[in-house]
């Protein structure tokens, strides 16, 4: 293969436009997280044609599920972190060595956390305010969800492999591949069809667990054949330490940072809880919607990272500033529009999910407040993955712990405390609002700092 033709196949991260190479990094993370994230719509869709009972039983998994995702996305932070600054300095073979290890310690954290699940599963429900009902139907969801935990993590940690090469459109097609199979599975698994008995709320789980066990055949053929990315073989325990030990520094607080989040959701969900199921289920609609909201966002949390530590490592640490400055302004007049129309078509929304006129109108209440504070929420977003691609995990995991326990947290409490769920969703845009200006003041500060520091070193 010519220099010419991988320069068409993934761009010069170093040298080409800013503004160009980010916005052909982050259109194919868009469009594959929004087949995946719809899906995920449509996943909610079926429960919730169950009942409002199994729609609030899975509003429960989602913090719990999120936990689990969280330490995949810090490792495959970690993963890209590594990665791209080793390729970024031009040291391609202990990036391919990096790859193998990465993958390799994916698989092991991943069995021990859903052994870990299954057997903490039941305090940790009731803790949350969950009901004997409810954690019957989340018993049968989970145990499945946890063995299908297995098998989202090694594509996730893959797929940040790839992004730090600058290839977003692979990771693209396997999270739509994934989550197109996934919905096609759903209605035939949750409902039945033919000789296929009706599997209830389990038969979403099922179809997450086959839907990600094709992903990851599929991820290893391409980094190990294909794409020859990672070494295809099993490496010993010298280079396994040799490999690791740079994405655990950063992949650990990362995980600990997104951690907090699903924590921290828990905990608000518990204040939730004392409001009905119909509220819970309102606000596990509202948790998902959020999720579209933000597609823009976490497709650019995921674009921008290798952009950063690629320049980070080649010493360009203008173009770094650059791109850190026009995402933000971005980001912020982006979701102002995405609140307009989560606003305008409210009503409509709240009736795709639910025929229950209290869940209705607790939806559009969430939907009339929430949303005017993601362009803020999107700038903590940027900065945090800036953080760990600048290989900063502390100063990352200090920002999100500060929005969520400082601010989030807090404000939701009071807020609930004085005017209801009203309150709380204000208190929400409000924890934003401020949480966001501190990350961008940090992260420029930090950035000229550096700058300086490269200035008087030469």
């Amino acid at each position: 293969m010519t220099s010419s033709t991988k320069t068409a196949r993934h761009p010069d991260l170093l040298n080409n436009d800013i503004a160009n190479t980010l916005r052909k990094m982050t259109l194919p993370m868009i469009v594959g997280m929004v087949v995946l994230m719809t899906f995920g719509l449509v996943d909610t869709f079926f429960i919730g044609m169950l009942g409002t009972q199994e729609l609030a039983a899975i509003s429960f998994t989602f913090p719990v599920t999120f936990t689990v995702i969280s330490l995949n996305i810090g490792l495959g932070i970690g993963t890209s972190a590594v990665i791209a600054k080793l390729l970024g300095a031009g040291q391609h073979d202990q990036a391919k060595e990096t790859a193998t290890g990465a993958l390799m310690l994916t698989m092991v954290l991943a069995i021990v956390l859903a052994i870990v699940g299954v057997l903490t599963m039941e305090p940790i429900f009731r803790l949350m305010g969950a009901d004997e009902e409810q954690l019957v139907l989340i018993r049968e969801y989970m145990l499945v969800w946890y063995g299908a935990g297995v098998f989202l993590a090694m594509p996730m940690v893959g797929n940040s492999v790839l992004r730090a090469s600058g290839d977003t459109k692979t990771p693209s097609y396997v999270m739509a591949f994934g989550g197109l199979i996934n919905v096609v599975l759903d209605p035939i698994l949750i409902f039945g069809w033919g000789p296929v008995p009706a599997f209830g709320i389990q038969g979403a789980a099922i179809a997450t667990l086959i839907a990600w066990a094709v992903g990851l055949f599929y991820i290893l053929y391409v980094l190990a054949v294909k794409r020859k990315l990672m070494e295809p073989k099993l490496l010993n325990w010298q280079q396994l330490k040799r490999s690791t030990g740079g994405i655990l520094k950063i992949g650990l607080p990362a995980s600990g940072a997104n951690m907090l989040t699903p924590i921290s959701a828990g905990v608000v969900t518990a204040i939730v809880a004392g409001y009905g199921p119909e509220a819970v289920a309102a606000w596990g609609v509202g948790g998902r919607l959020e999720s579209i909201a933000s597609i823009v966002v976490l497709s650019l949390s995921m674009s921008l990272p290798p952009f950063i530590s690629q320049n980070f490592g080649a010493n360009k640490l203008e173009r770094v500033g650059q791109a850190y400055s026009l995402c933000v302004k971005f980001v912020i007049v982006w979701q102002l529009i995405v609140f307009a129309i989560l606003a305008v078509l409210s009503g409509v929304i709240a009736n795709i999910f639910t025929n229950e006129p209290k869940v209705s109108a607790t939806i559009i209440m969430f939907l009339l407040i929430v949303p005017l504070g993601y362009g803020l929420q999107g700038v903590t977003i940027l900065t945090n993955s800036s953080f760990n691609a600048m290989h900063m995990p502390m100063s990352a995991l200090s920002l999100n712990g500060m929005r969520l326990f400082v601010f989030f947290v807090p404000f939701s409490f009071i807020g609930s405390y004085w005017f209801g769920l009203l309150g709380l969703f204000w208190a929400g845009v409000m924890a934003n609002l401020t949480v966001g200006c501190i990350a961008f003041i940090w992260f420029k500060s930090i950035l000229a700092s550096r700058f300086e520091q490269s200035v008087l070193s030469k």
